[in-house]
């Protein structure tokens, strides 16, 4: 096996502004002490409160809804996210991802896509309409507030990608900008 190029990798930390990055299976326990090396970051970068804990929230509602994906769907690779936090300009970007079915990711896509047209009274009245809505008791996922709340919260609209892998699967990313 080769030796990896660090200083390599490190050059591009610096020049992508990069403060956080991990790559591999992401467990409860995982999330949870990767957020708080971030929660210890941003305190000490004496961050504003509002600011690291939306910074801190992006970043724990991403990989959960990882989390959450792939426990549901069980697709093979689906637990592996990627996952990096960069400061650049005064803004934080919070981006993560992971493989999901097709049919997932697209239908994740387009919603992403309509929040990005919306502006904040409307995105702020989509969060209250979403919360107004019944659950359903056998839902396995979250009622989709979280995604709404991260559209508002962001500085500007978030961008999804979705990369095709094969015919059933792909690799979908979300970046939101704090």
């Amino acid at each position: 096996m080769p030796t990896p190029d660090l200083y390599g990798l490190r050059e591009r930390f610096e020049k992508d502004k990069i403060l956080l990055c991990f790559n591999g299976p992401i467990s409860r326990s995982l999330i949870e002490e990767i957020g708080n090396a971030l929660k210890n970051y941003l305190q000490s970068e004496q961050l504003p409160p509002a600011s690291a804990m939306d910074v801190f929230a992006a970043y724990i509602e991403l990989t959960q809804n990882i989390r959450h994906y792939a426990i549901e769907s069980q697709l093979a690779g689906a637990d592996t996210a990627t996952v990096i936090v960069s400061h650049s300009e005064g803004c934080y970007s919070v981006a993560a991802g992971n493989i999901v079915r097709i049919n997932d990711g697209a239908a994740l896509l387009k919603r992403i896509e309509l929040f990005a047209t919306m502006d904040k009274v409307e995105l702020k009245a989509a969060y209250k309409t979403q919360l107004r809505q019944p659950r359903d008791p056998q839902a396995t996922t979250g009622a989709g507030l979280g995604l709404i709340d991260m559209a508002r919260k962001s500085t500007k609209p978030m961008e999804a990608t979705l990369k095709p892998i094969d015919d059933e699967t792909a690799y979908f990313s979300l970046s939101i900008q704090i």
